[in-house]
């Protein structure tokens, strides 16, 4: 469900706060919570001595599971991915693309409780390629640069491999649904050298970026209806504000970033194009958005089984769709 208490349809978002994820407003139940907790422990425990490759068939086999047997997971799913490759949501061609995502997301999981059991040198080196050397080049001749990723390879190894090379990162994550499970993923990150935000603690966010620093966002948490209208795979949706916002406000530069896996299980990365944002006016904030929707058009479209983003990305109804691109004509022409 889409929280629709901020804002109206066709009604333009606030620009100076961040976006909530994708996900209720509230905590989890405290039952809920303990149980993932303890299921979390214990599976970094279990996997950090079984060997990867059977462990990730395994949990592949539950996630599939997940995706065949969760009618509503399985919709969402298929819509994603029917954008993705122009087909309709119930072809052959988009299940078996979703299925195999699933396959993929469940060797994420694997290295993401493996990791705490890793060094951070020997998690640094599961990234490849001179895509962090880019990285520095834009951050070194600019007043801060936004980062902007998404559910596609694994961002844990690429924040650990920026943070062993001794760059000031930040990343905003989610501590809404579960906080003692984000307390302890906090705890391994900044381990590394990298920063975790709340995603409510604007302030600190501001202050990152007004140090020039490096800031990591996710941008696809999934379909809000007061986020900025793009077309994204030829479809009217949203994405957050927060990225061109922050950057209009800061003059930090936004550096879509790709990470792929690799046939070796190390990951590649690739930067897209810089963009910068002119002001914070309705216009060039669209515009911005529309660039980092294309980028992720283009990450996304390169490596679709590895995009884990499993919540809907688009709006449900021809209705919401017709009424965001009149709101991105009124942004495009200032009219409120």
């Amino acid at each position: 469900m889409t929280d629709r208490r901020r804002s109206r349809p066709g009604s333009e978002p606030a620009n100076d706060r961040l976006e909530a994820p994708h996900r209720r407003a509230t905590e989890g139940p405290r039952v809920v919570e303990r149980t993932s907790v303890l299921l979390y422990r214990g599976g970094s425990w279990l996997l950090a001595r079984l060997p990867a490759r059977p462990a990730w068939t395994v949990i592949g086999w539950f996630t599939q599971a997940s995706y065949l047997f969760w009618p509503t997971k399985r919709r969402w799913s298929n819509a994603n991915f029917g954008y993705v490759i122009g087909q309709p949501p119930g072809s052959p061609a988009v299940r078996r693309l979703a299925l195999r995502a699933y396959a993929t997301y469940a060797r994420y999981l694997v290295e993401l409780m493996r990791l705490p059991w890793l060094s951070q040198a020997a998690a640094a080196t599961l990234v490849d390629g001179d895509g962090l050397d880019g990285v520095e080049r834009y951050w070194r001749s600019s007043k801060g640069v936004i980062l902007v990723v998404c559910h596609v390879g694994n961002n844990e190894v690429v924040a650990a491999g920026v943070a062993e090379r001794g760059w000031p990162i930040s990343v905003v994550a989610d501590d809404s649904s579960f906080p003692e499970l984000f307390e302890i993923l906090r705890r391994q990150r900044e381990s590394w050298g990298a920063h975790v935000i709340p995603w409510r603690n604007l302030r600190e966010v501001y202050g990152v970026l007004r140090r020039h620093e490096l800031l990591a966002l996710l941008v696809d948490w999934g379909y809000r209806e007061d986020g900025i209208p793009v077309r994204l795979f030829g479809a009217w949706t949203t994405l957050p504000a927060g990225p061109a916002a922050l950057a209009a406000k800061t003059g930090a530069t936004i550096l879509p970033i790709a990470i792929r896996r690799q046939p070796n299980d190390h990951f590649l990365v690739e930067l897209d194009e810089p963009i910068t944002v002119a002001s914070g006016d309705p216009a060039d904030v669209q515009l911005a958005s529309q660039a980092i929707a294309a980028a992720l058009e283009r990450i996304i479209a390169a490596a679709p089984d590895q995009w884990y983003s499993f919540k809907p990305m688009w709006p449900a109804t021809r209705v919401e769709a017709d009424a965001l691109a009149a709101r991105a004509e009124r942004m495009a022409g200032n009219l409120r």
